[in-house]
């Protein structure tokens, strides 16, 4: 996400506190505020109401009344890269809150506007955020189209006022596309948004065993899968980002791979980023070339003996280019990647024990799941962590030379529905 938060500038230094921060989706919403202690462990300082609502446990993206991960995407919670504001996404009612980040830590609500898509059935899907800062645009990306991406100018007191453009990552073929994190490019020239299926689960529904229905006909011909990108090359959606903060035609590219869910650029090479794949089971490199044109390198799975697909949702980059972490919903675990110079590869797979839930949530392979989702490495490398919705719990790990996870503690977060982590 171009600049929010998450880069070494922010200038913590191995060892130091700062704060976290987790939205709990919950029908009324609200940010929890952790205290991040030198050890890396956390103490709850607060919870601050968003003004707006969550889905609470319900899923829209199935369905479901309860399941971990409630809208399949990422980058709920941002914060500015002048650490002065903090956005979240109500996903329920289809609004952004915005916040005043003190110096403390603490959180001052200071505005909640609507996204301007309506909400219909019983919930709405906001859930991506993404800032430039020049232009002081704020991206809202939606689950569900037809305009999955709106726009909020925000003044220099962090007031939001919603913009009339829309923007939509559906085909002429796919109408009902869901999308998963929208970025912004660090130059500021490109906006990249990740999806994850041509068509919702809600709409293919559920075997009677409770898995879901992955493969579809259309308009009577073969079977094909529901996964975006597999294998029609249209997976990655890329907006030119215009100089008063408005977008260009979309171009689609091929990803590559199914399912490419997650973006993430790096912090020393501002040209490259890492695609995670939810249905590909692993991660890719790719650059953005001269022409402004993207180059998507090759596929580097990760080990699928568990079952396919291991829905490998989530990325954290390590701040010094070389480790990047990769979050496997299917699998309640988290694998590491190296960065071999302009490639990459597994380093530890899995870097880290499973994590338990309560055995009631299954991946899309049909593993029982803990529900892990969004992720957050601390601006010296030396701390990740890792939601496990359906656990309860928000995990706190130590990183290791070889690439390994260290759990080192835990706290209780509400059921399934959480999402979204920034700090400092």
């Amino acid at each position: 996400m171009a600049k929010e938060a998450t880069t070494s500038e922010m200038g913590m230094s191995k060892g130091q506190a700062g704060h976290l921060y987790i939205q709990t989706n919950e029908i009324e919403n609200a940010v929890i505020h952790y205290h991040r202690q030198a050890d890396g462990k956390l103490v709850e300082v607060a919870r601050i109401k968003t003004g707006g609502a969550g889905s609470g446990e319900f899923k829209p993206i199935s369905g479901q009344d309860s399941a971990p991960n409630s809208f399949e995407g990422a980058g709920s919670v941002i914060i500015t890269s002048d650490r002065r504001f903090l956005f979240a996404t109500n996903g329920g009612d289809n609004s952004v809150s915005s916040f005043r980040l003190g110096s403390d830590g603490g959180l001052t609500l200071l505005d909640v506007k609507s996204t301007g898509n309506p909400v219909e059935g019983r919930s709405g899907t906001a859930k991506s955020l993404a800032f430039a800062p020049s232009t002081r645009t704020l991206f809202v990306l939606h689950s569900f189209g037809p305009d999955h991406l709106r726009l909020m100018s925000v003044d220099a007191e962090g007031m939001l006022k919603p913009r009339p453009e829309r923007y939509t990552v559906n085909t002429s073929s796919k109408r009902n596309r869901v999308s998963t994190m929208v970025v912004v490019s660090p130059n500021e020239e490109l906006v990249l948004v990740g999806t994850t299926f041509d068509e919702p689960i809600a709409l293919t529904g559920l075997y009677p065993d409770g898995s879901p229905i992955l493969w579809v006909q259309r308009a009577g011909g073969a079977l094909h899968s529901i996964a975006s990108n597999a294998p029609d090359p249209d997976g990655l959606a890329v907006f030119a980002l215009q100089k008063d903060g408005s977008l260009g035609t979309v171009r689609f590219y091929d990803a590559k791979a199914g399912s490419p869910f997650y973006i993430a650029f790096l912090h020393q090479r501002p040209n490259m980023f890492v695609i995670g794949y939810a249905v590909g089971d692993g991660c890719s490199i790719c650059s953005i070339e001269k022409n402004g044109s993207i180059k998507i390198g090759p596929l580097v799975k990760i080990d699928t003996s568990a079952g396919v697909p291991t829905e490998l949702c989530w990325l954290a980059i390590a701040p010094d280019d070389r480790t990047i972490y990769a979050t496997n919903f299917g699998y309640s675990n988290i694998s590491s990647y190296r960065i071999n110079g302009s490639g990459l590869e597994v380093a530890c797979d899995p870097a880290c024990p499973k994590v338990p839930g309560d055995g009631t949530a299954r991946g899309l392979n049909g593993t029982v799941t803990s529900g892990p989702s969004d992720s957050w490495i601390t601006a010296d490398g030396a701390y990740l962590y890792q939601i496990y919705g359906n656990a309860s719990k928000l995990v706190s790990y130590s990183t290791q030379p070889d690439g390994s996870l260290k759990e080192i503690g835990s706290v209780k977060i509400p059921y399934n529905s959480p999402q979204g982590l920034a700090g400092f």
